[in-house]
């Protein structure tokens, strides 16, 4: 069993930081498995584009003023996220309701 921020690390999506003494710099995603983060990198982007949710998801990050591909990748982990909870409780999928 593994957490959404273990999983996030694996795959590569996990922010870290590169900071050293004084200097407090922009957090930066690296490591893990390139193919996966990849493969959720293209995941996002369609569903961005067709799946209400994580749409409504990503419009609100771009609306608080956040980068367009940081908003992506924010998208991705949450897939990510979505899948590993599918996989622990072995259910399918299911659209939450309004919120």
């Amino acid at each position: 069993h593994v957490g959404a921020k273990q999983i996030a690390a694996l795959a590569g999506l996990a922010p870290f930081n590169v900071d050293s003494g004084a200097f407090r710099g922009k957090r930066k995603i690296a490591g893990g498995r390139k193919r996966v983060r990849d493969a959720l990198y293209m995941a996002a982007l369609n569903a961005v584009r067709r799946a209400d949710p994580f749409k409504a998801f990503y419009e609100r990050l771009r609306q608080v003023g956040k980068p367009a591909k940081l908003a992506l990748i924010a998208v991705a982990r949450k897939l990510l996220t979505v899948l590993n909870a599918m996989m622990r409780d072995r259910k399918p999928y299911l659209k939450a309701g309004p919120q």
